[in-house]
């Protein structure tokens, strides 16, 4: 193992995708870096695991063509985007659980943001009145930037969506991109995403499905590219508090009762985690105090294996009225007969334990695929502070990468990239912190 004392070399603490992309950032530049993680694995929040004997995602995750942050960093650890992710355009279908009509939206070749218009237009399940009035306030909608305290569900009454398109096409959005439900979410940040996927190229707002599990993804080819570059990962390694001396980091306590000198640091652990090794130092205290205000979002993902020949038919399926919102056909990534039902933001469905979640799904999967076979099994994988609450006025809680300690740095979804707590966000604010710690 390498000297990590040298005045040139940044510890990054932290193993999720914003400590991974800082790390490879940094390493990319021929910046010395050492990688610190508290449990024994890379990946944070999604990342593989194993149930039963199966490889599996801790959580069903999706991207958009807007991802550039990823794919570049993809591209810089040797990961090529054709092997990794099915790029494919953004068609959404979203089926009622008591057999309503389905809504449709087809996304055509066309330049943004025509394609977005043209696929509102040619939508089925909504009037066509309702989607006339959509398409012709959307370029204005899409321009503004709404108020701090506004909520999503305000922002779209306020310009006349009809509740029909708020219910079938909106929320769901939401949902999926905030994780944060439209009557308590905030609708700067939801503007802000819109724009980044349906306002720049066209292919931003392509779907990109992996087709590898998460940790073959990004964690496992990242780790490979810190090492092979000469950097250090030591998993299993967690810091207790935070050394300065005179306004400037000087090094970690860890768990083991031991010191690590680090003059140059990028904090990439999660937020709560952040806010108690800022909160012992008075340069800090106040993004501490930040941060202990912010609120969390679950996310449940119910897996449901189904004899190998069982196929969704798309990579995805939205439900409404149900408690699944999105139903994932794993066959993509290499499990066939595999579906991953993903339940964002929290609910009744919180207050069930594993055995009467799964079945519940299994229930609403029966009726909306009343053709499937009898499924083989099921797990449920919960993270219950998936992502912070995108509500309004939560931008005024997120922390900027610099802080007032010379030699500190901040990482994670939480910062103000400007995004909601998105695996893009994740990698933005990794390699931002990255940049501004090798300026």
């Amino acid at each position: 193992m390498s000297a990590v004392d040298d005045g040139d070399r940044v510890v990054v603490v932290g193993g999720g995708w914003a400590g991974l992309a800082a790390a490879c950032e940094l390493a990319a530049r021929g910046v010395p870096v050492t990688l610190i993680e508290a449990a024994q694995h890379v990946g944070g929040r999604a990342r593989t695991i194993e149930l039963d004997g199966r490889s599996v995602d801790n959580g069903q995750h999706l991207l958009l063509g807007a991802c550039t942050s990823t794919l570049k960093l993809l591209a810089t650890i040797g990961v090529r985007e054709s092997d990794a992710l099915l790029r494919l355009p953004l068609d959404l279908s979203l089926r009622r659980l008591d057999g309503g009509e389905t809504i449709e939206m087809s996304s055509l070749y066309l330049p943004a943001p025509w394609h977005l218009l043209a696929g509102l237009l040619g939508m089925r399940g909504i009037t066509l009145g309702e989607r006339l009035k959509a398409i012709s306030g959307l370029p204005s909608m899409l321009r503004e930037t709404p108020d701090e305290q506004e909520t999503v569900d305000g922002w779209l009454r306020r310009h006349g969506q009809s509740p029909d398109l708020i219910e079938g096409l909106w929320e769901p959005l939401c949902l999926s991109i905030l994780n944060t439900p439209g009557t308590r979410a905030s609708a700067r940040l939801f503007v802000t995403t819109l724009q980044e996927s349906f306002m720049g190229s066209r292919e931003h707002s392509d779907l990109l499905v992996p087709k590898v599990d998460l940790g073959r993804l990004l964690p496992q080819p990242a780790s490979r590219f810190i090492e092979t570059t000469g950097g250090d990962i030591r998993l299993g390694t967690r810091v207790t508090h935070l050394r300065a001396d005179d306004n400037r980091v000087t090094g970690l306590h860890l768990a083991d009762d031991t010191e690590l000198p680090a003059p140059r640091v990028i904090l990439a652990t999660p937020p709560w985690i952040t806010a108690q090794l800022l909160a012992e130092h008075p340069q800090t205290a106040a993004i501490a105090q930040d941060l202990a205000a912010l609120a969390y979002e679950p996310i449940c993902t119910v897996y449901i294996q189904y004899p190998e020949s069982v196929k969704l038919g798309a990579p995805l399926v939205g439900v409404l009225d149900a408690t699944s919102q999105w139903v994932f056909d794993r066959s993509y990534t290499g499990h066939p007969g595999l579906m991953a039902v993903v339940i964002s933001g929290g609910g009744p469905h919180m207050d069930l334990d594993n055995r009467m979640l799964i079945g519940e799904v299994q229930a609403e999967l029966r009726r909306l695929f009343p053709h499937w076979p009898e499924p083989l099994g099921g797990w449920a994988v919960r993270e219950k502070r998936a992502t912070f609450r995108a509500a309004p006025g939560c931008e005024t809680l997120r922390p900027a990468h610099a802080t007032a300690l010379t030699g500190l740095w901040l990482a994670g979804d939480y910062t103000r990239t400007g995004l909601p707590a998105t695996l893009e966000g994740a990698i933005r604010s990794g390699i931002q912190a990255a940049q501004t710690a090798n300026a």
